[in-house]
């Protein structure tokens, strides 16, 4: 539990700082940053725990889809944080649970019960409530938000598939594409004007908090069943509301804190669920 928690405090503290700096600088250059600095990280960490061959894996293709997912997530969120608040991003694009639930009969094969169907429109209903007119996160970029919880729904759903490489493989290669892919663009991604020692410090940390986020995330998988953590991650919402604050003077009115609460206890409902199915799998003869 420590481990998820300090992840998810990781993972809002990068927010933070990628919202900061997405308002003078490209979104391609903070994007970047963000997964070289989580490379160098999570580099040595892999190779620490596999091995030289931690690089290799036995499908190449669904490492490179999957890395793939995670790019255009965290491209649609961080550009969505330039005009949106903090603490109501976070809660929308945590229906990732939701969206698995509704595209698991299409890409794993799962059929939902009531249950969890009812929970992932409840999830819908608190961001009906998020979007209502007068709402401060009624904006175009709201659409972002939306790519960012599909991107991550298949994100999470072919990670599934990857149960023959070790998580570290996964982890490197999570870092890998993202690298890759927008290095070419850096040329014309790059603002000089907008460079100081401050700003280039901040950098820094996107690398560092994306890095060690992940290092977190991927221990805490490791030593307890993903039903069991899946409940601690929504503490993430909490943080993104104390971070907003704190650092944009952005704080929820009350309606939108009761849209993020049916948000996060229709995730919870969905956590609950699962861990149910898994105790009554293990019970199977």
């Amino acid at each position: 539990m420590p481990l998820v928690l300090g992840a998810g405090l990781c993972f809002v503290a990068l927010d933070t700082v990628a919202k900061y700096l997405v308002r003078d600088h490209s979104l391609l250059a903070v994007v970047w940053a963000r997964y070289a600095g989580q490379m160098l990280a999570v580099t040595p960490y892999a190779w620490f725990r596999v091995g030289r061959g931690f690089w290799r894996t036995k499908q190449p293709r669904m490492q490179l889809l999957r890395s793939s997912m995670l790019l255009v997530a965290t491209l649609s969120f961080f550009g969505a944080l330039r005009f949106l608040p903090l603490a109501e991003a976070a809660s929308i694009s945590s229906l990732t649970p939701v969206v698995v639930v509704l595209l698991s009969p299409w890409v794993l094969g799962e059929r939902p019960g009531r249950a969890r169907i009812a929970a992932a429109l409840a999830g819908f209903a608190g961001v009906l409530i998020l979007l209502r007119p007068g709402s401060s996160i009624l904006h175009p970029a709201t659409a972002l938000l939306f790519v960012t919880a599909v991107s991550n729904a298949f994100y999470a759903m072919l990670t599934r598939r990857l149960a023959g490489d070790t998580p570290y493989t996964t982890l490197f290669y999570s870092a890998l594409v993202g690298t890759v892919a927008l290095a070419p663009f850096l040329p014309w991604a790059v603002v000089p004007d907008a460079w100081t020692w401050s700003r280039a410090g901040l950098f820094v940390l996107l690398g560092v908090f994306a890095g060690v986020g992940h290092m977190f995330l991927t221990r805490a998988y490791l030593r307890a069943p993903a039903s069991m953590l899946a409940p601690f991650t929504y503490m993430q919402i909490l943080w993104a509301t104390v971070f907003g604050y704190a650092f944009f003077g952005q704080l929820p009115d009350g309606p939108s804190f009761a849209g993020m609460a049916v948000i996060v206890a229709s995730g919870l409902a969905l956590a609950l669920q699962e861990r149910r199915r898994a105790r009554a799998a293990v019970r199977i003869p």
